[in-house]
């Protein structure tokens, strides 16, 4: 009876020893000022649908990076992504860019990182970016893809699981 209970004692010891280092791991992350995601419903990401991130900025000395995080799965049938952005500003002034990106290598392999089916994709937004004013910003995506030859774009991108915005701190 007390072999069990120093076993089962011992069991729930290493699981939250197991819990508290995955939560330091994940947790532990100096540099990020913003990392959120939002899912895509079914997969499917219809065409007029715009992925909104607001963010807070206090710190307008710092540099930062600014990165799109793109999960896909491999329903996803193109070699690259066009996206329209968004970057608004406290005081209502907006940069908009269209941007492509490469979600695949030239043997057809999606670029990313992930064991699964499912790639997760870093992508550079803005380098050394400086906020001019601090105050609440809201970063937005849309795709914009077409297929060749097609001046209308596609009504939804099969695909896609997941959108994210991080934004990380690179100077102190």
């Amino acid at each position: 009876m007390k072999t069990r209970m120093i076993q089962r004692v011992l069991q729930q010891n290493k699981l939250f020893a197991l819990c508290c280092i995955g939560f330091l791991f994940f947790a532990c992350d100096a540099k990020s000022v913003v990392d959120t995601y939002l899912p895509v419903p079914e997969n499917n990401w219809q065409y007029a649908r715009s992925f909104s991130f607001p963010f807070e900025i206090t710190d307008t000395i710092a540099t930062h990076e600014l990165f799109i995080n793109l999960r896909n799965n491999n329903s996803y049938a193109f070699s690259n992504i066009f996206l329209i952005t968004a970057l608004e500003f406290p005081n209502g002034q907006q940069i908009i860019d269209t941007l492509e990106y490469q979600m695949a290598d030239g043997t057809g392999a999606f670029l990313g990182t992930g064991f699964s089916e499912i790639k997760e994709n870093k992508l550079v937004y803005k380098e050394n970016t400086v906020f001019p004013v601090s105050g609440n910003y809201v970063f937005s995506a849309q795709q914009a893809m077409r297929e060749n030859g097609n001046p209308v774009g596609l009504p939804a991108l099969k695909g896609i699981t997941d959108i994210g915005f991080r934004v990380e701190k690179t100077t102190e």
